[in-house]
């Protein structure tokens, strides 16, 4: 956030005063418009706090009066309102309420019925700098409402540079953001509050410099890293993926983590492990293997732990390996910290809110709750990329923060993981460093989500994985949800 809060003052500082909240509230207002359908005679109340979000506000609503709505601004902190919005709304026929409880004279006119008889509410009350939920008497106004509610850069009472929900906020059916993506607004559980997001553009972009806080990879950044093979490309040249998982009690681990591995761009897959006869039977292309990995032949990257029980051997065997390593499920209860951490070549791991929480020492829900805090706090203390999986997939490492925006709730299945870190995993043997691979793997696993018949079973989302890369390689824009 502050990398955006930095673009604003120097872009601010280059444009005639009011000139940037302008561009807002032209794009706030046509948002608004479309939700609302027919502005003339349409009914929106604007909730409005201090800050800039209040300001963006009232001249949205300047702009929609002067269309013909009839426009209601409920201000909760008169005394620190914005007075060019506020002067705005007034000359283009505004009415303006005072919120129970303000500091200052309002309209006598008892709000929570205007808010209950809206057909679009403007949620301005707290700004990108807003820390804790809502005060009482901001929660006492959002509970009267019966209406769609429209949230200014991102929903009163969420953190935006976390996504944490501390306490009451705002759950917007949309939430128009400029300039830049907030991290908040991708990251749950305040993303569920942010509901339909659209940016609009206010000329950041030539002043955001710097790494920002974390990226949501497009469909056309995901094309362009898949590994391509070329005129002389061989199974050698495109890579070559071990996957080490199954046991005798979870074969079925092993036959979905190859299957992920098979879809996943390297020119050949080994398996080692005691499930060579289910992964044989269903994927006769596997190249199997009874003796160590170490002893297995030829790979560019290892996955590894997926039902591996309690294999500790196997698991020392590929870590001690100058490749890649993927590390999910088992391998991530039998890994040692330092073993991670002494490692010189790149390593992933794809923990769930549960295995974080063992790794961390933390309690599930506080995981859950602070995923982004979550994620770089395993990155730093392993040395690795890590990719949390859950309702919201984060991946962090030294190269970054990235969000995973194709994530569906259909993928919460037993073993679609099992499938991701055997995609993961031929990603980094096709050549793709860590975070690369960790989020265009998760990026595509989500899009197989969609392909995939609902509901899904995790054999059916590796089946979708061809499709998946069908849609990302070719010309033309991404299959929506």
């Amino acid at each position: 956030m502050e990398t955006v809060r930095a673009a604003e003052r120097e872009l601010m500082g280059r444009l005639p005063d009011g000139v940037l909240m302008q561009r807002a509230a032209a794009g706030l207002a046509a948002a608004c418009t479309g939700m609302l359908g027919r502005t003339y005679g349409s009914r929106v109340v604007l909730l409005v706090g201090s800050g800039d979000n209040g300001g963006d506000a009232l001249f949205a609503g300047a702009r929609l009066a002067r269309r013909g709505a009839g426009v209601s601004a409920v201000l909760l902190s008169p005394e620190r309102v914005h007075e060019g919005g506020l002067a705005a709304l007034r000359a283009a026929g505004g009415r303006v309420l005072v919120a129970p409880g303000a500091a200052v004279e309002g309209v006598a006119v008892p709000v929570e019925p205007v808010i209950a008889g809206a057909d679009l509410v403007v949620d301005g009350i707290v700004g990108t700098g807003g820390k804790g939920g809502l005060r009482p008497a901001a929660v006492e106004l959002v509970e009267a409402v019966r209406s769609p509610v429209v949230s200014v850069d991102l929903p009163s009472g969420v953190d935006a540079d976390t996504g944490e929900v501390p306490g009451v906020a705002v759950r917007a059916d949309a939430t128009v953001t400029f300039g830049a993506y907030k991290p908040g607004l991708l990251l749950d559980p305040a993303r569920e509050y942010a509901g339909a997001l659209r940016l609009v553009d206010i000329g950041l972009g030539p002043y955001l410099e710097g790494r920002p806080a974390a990226e949501a990879l497009q469909h056309a950044d995901v094309s362009g890293l898949l590994p391509r093979p070329g005129a002389e490309s061989d199974k050698y040249r495109r890579g070559v993926v071990g996957v080490v998982a199954g046991s005798a009690r979870y074969p079925g681990a092993a036959v979905l983590a190859v299957s992920g591995a098979l879809r996943g761009g390297a020119g050949a897959v080994r398996y080692v492990g005691p499930a060579a006869d289910a992964v044989i039977a269903k994927h006769p292309e596997t190249l199997v293997s009874a003796g160590p990995p170490s002893k297995a032949g030829r790979v560019q990257a290892w996955a590894v732990g997926s039902g591996l029980g309690e294999d500790r051997e196997r698991l020392d065997d590929v870590l001690s390996a100058e490749v890649p390593v993927l590390i999910d499920a088992d391998g991530l209860r039998l890994a040692d910290e330092s073993a991670l951490r002494g490692r010189t070549a790149p390593t992933v791991l794809t923990p769930h809110a549960g295995e974080a929480a063992a790794l961390l020492g933390w309690e599930r829900g506080a995981v859950e709750a602070r995923r982004l805090a979550a994620v770089r706090e395993l990155a730093d203390r392993t040395g690795a990329t890590v990719l949390l999986k859950g309702s919201t997939t984060v991946v962090a490492g030294p190269g970054g923060v990235r969000v995973n925006p194709t994530g569906s709730g259909w993928l919460a299945t037993a073993g679609t993981g099992d499938v991701l870190s055997g995609l993961i995993g031929s990603l980094l043997a096709g050549g793709l460093d860590a975070l690369d691979a960790a989020s265009a793997g998760a990026y595509v696993h989500g899009l197989a989500g969609r392909f995939a018949p609902r509901p899904a079973g995790a054999s059916d989302v590796a089946e979708a994985l061809t499709a998946a890369w069908r849609d990302l390689l070719r010309d033309g824009a991404p299959t929506p949800a």
